[in-house]
């Protein structure tokens, strides 16, 4: 399956290790949400890169003491019409501060890929392979947005206040006004 990542197609680093199965050594993997809690005790101290696929119908808060260590976060979209993920994507990002891979799996379509990154995720995993190219060009599309969100871009407002300061008046000199 094709990764979109900072707008380019990439190869996913990252194995899937299912349920029980032995976890390779010095290979960057992604684990089910149920692994990783029960064995965060040894995962902790692997020497490679650790992540988790999380379900949209487990609650974030169960995820978030394990977010320091984890390198990557892959969030669930089982149909197109269910965004819970979204939420997820943004307690992530703003609440517990992640800044690690925050990946959308499932059924991501590209009519939402706008939306998935104004909601945090920086990594995309695309299902039809003739789509990758397309998400890869509209990921890099729009560069100014009007509301704040968890990707951390600045709003076209920031951009405007920070230009439109006027200068501070010279040290010593009255500021004159004009009525």
């Amino acid at each position: 399956m094709p990764l979109v990542k900072a707008g380019r197609v990439v190869e996913d680093r990252f194995v899937r290790v299912l349920d029980d199965a032995l976890l390779p050594e010095g290979v960057p993997v992604l684990l089910p949400a149920a692994r990783l809690i029960a064995d965060a005790r040894d995962l902790v101290l692997r020497q490679a890169p650790t992540g988790v696929i999380w379900p949209n119908d487990r609650r974030v808060n169960e995820l978030a003491p394990f977010l320091d260590w984890l390198t990557a976060v892959a969030l669930v979209f089982p149909t197109f019409k269910d965004g819970r993920a979204y939420s997820q994507a943004r307690l992530i990002r703003e609440r517990y501060q992640f800044r690690g891979e925050l990946r959308a799996t499932g059924q991501v379509l590209r009519d939402q890929l706008l939306f998935l990154q104004r909601a945090g995720f920086d990594a995309f995993e695309v299902t039809k392979e003739k789509d990758a190219a397309v998400f890869a060009e509209v990921a890099q599309r729009y560069s100014v947005f009007y509301q704040p969100t968890g990707d951390g871009r600045r709003s076209a407002r920031q951009v405007r206040t920070l230009h439109d300061r006027p200068a501070a008046p010279a040290r010593g000199r009255p500021e004159v006004t004009c009525s």
